[in-house]
């Protein structure tokens, strides 16, 4: 069977646009496609074949703003993006990488990672990733 490819994550925002800005500005994201322009405009943007939906909210935040490496409780925590070298693109995104955790080695996992944590102007945590490999030889899933 072919595995399947993570296409796109759904995100509402209350100032959509803001939220796109911040991704171009500083990830190469591109717009691909608006649909119904206007004030509610549902717009998709992309990276590397990965796509951010991002809609307007209709109804407020029903919990607080996350910090660190984001929520502890069931859902999506944050989503990542590799980068070479994680001083020089903090250095370069200024005062824009609001750090909610980090930077942290984590060699203690892999050898000459490096990660931060940072909320997007809507408060969703990206994690920048310097250093991360696959494992040779993970273990197996256990047996149901």
């Amino acid at each position: 069977m072919k595995p399947f490819v993570l296409h796109h994550v759904g995100m509402s925002c209350n100032d959509p646009i803001a939220v796109e800005r911040w991704y171009t500005k500083h990830f190469g994201i591109e717009r691909r496609r608006v649909y119904a322009p206007g004030p509610e405009q549902v717009v998709m943007i992309e990276a590397g074949g990965f796509y951010l939906e991002l809609f307007h909210s209709t109804e407020e935040r029903p919990t607080p703003k996350v910090e660190g490496a984001g929520p502890d409780y069931s859902g999506f925590r944050h989503f990542c993006f590799p980068v070479d070298d994680l001083d020089a693109k903090l250095a370069e995104m200024g005062d824009d990488a609001k750090i909610t955790l980090g930077p942290l080695d984590m060699s203690q996992f892999i050898k000459g990672m490096r990660v931060a944590w940072l909320a997007d102007p809507e408060g969703n945590i990206a994690e920048l990733n310097q250093g991360y490999v696959d494992e040779e030889n993970p273990p197996p899933l256990p047996p149901a």
